[in-house]
């Protein structure tokens, strides 16, 4: 029975390696896959998932409106998917979680998702949202904190490493924009803890 999982993060842990990895499998065995990638992430070039490791393939980008379950079926009916993996999953709507989970649940396949589950708050994306309450098997890929700790929080910073506490949730951005940290020393740089 094909599932749906969501491998779910802090920035900088390894989420598109492993999603590469997941792909270069299917692939060396002779599998056919389908690769999407949030449009707005751009890091390597639109379409194109890329790890901070050097490893990269092209992919499908999609928007908000994207219908990825008609793009997945008809890539299916033209030649067999053995699995369908997302990147940058948190961008995704809910209403492309339930696609992803139709192909999962009426077609027989395999649905990957990879990406954060909080923003630089703290707070839900919506996408991520969706995929912790439908995914069938939920994955935390762990990362780690500047102090040792397991980092399960994004902080958002300025050119001189300040947190920023206000803004878009979508802002795209490496290691000059964002530092993973576990939840104290996130509450602590944002103010937040009480």
């Amino acid at each position: 029975m094909a599932k749906l999982y969501f491998y779910y993060a802090s920035m900088n842990a390894g989420k598109s390696t492993t999603l590469l990895q997941a792909d270069f499998n299917y692939r060396e065995r002779g599998m056919r896959t389908l690769l999407f990638t949030a449009g707005v992430h751009d890091r390597g070039g639109k379409g194109m998932i890329d790890s901070r490791l050097g490893l990269q393939a092209s992919a499908v980008p999609f928007e908000p409106d994207t219908d990825l379950r008609t793009i997945a079926e008809d890539a299916h009916f033209a030649a067999t998917l053995a699995c369908v993996l997302v990147d940058e999953a948190q961008f995704l709507s809910a209403a492309q979680v339930r696609q992803l989970a139709h192909l999962a649940d009426e077609i027989g396949i395999p649905v990957l998702c990879y990406g954060l589950r909080t923003d630089f708050q703290g707070r839900l994306f919506p996408g991520s949202a969706e995929l912790l309450a439908l995914a069938d098997s939920l994955v935390e890929i762990k990362s780690v904190c500047d102090c040792g700790r397991k980092a399960t929080m994004n902080l958002r910073v300025d050119d001189g490493g300040n947190a920023i506490r206000e803004g878009a949730q979508k802002e795209i951005g490496g290691n000059e924009r964002y530092v993973a940290l576990c939840r104290r020393h996130f509450m602590q740089r944002t103010g937040a803890a009480g």
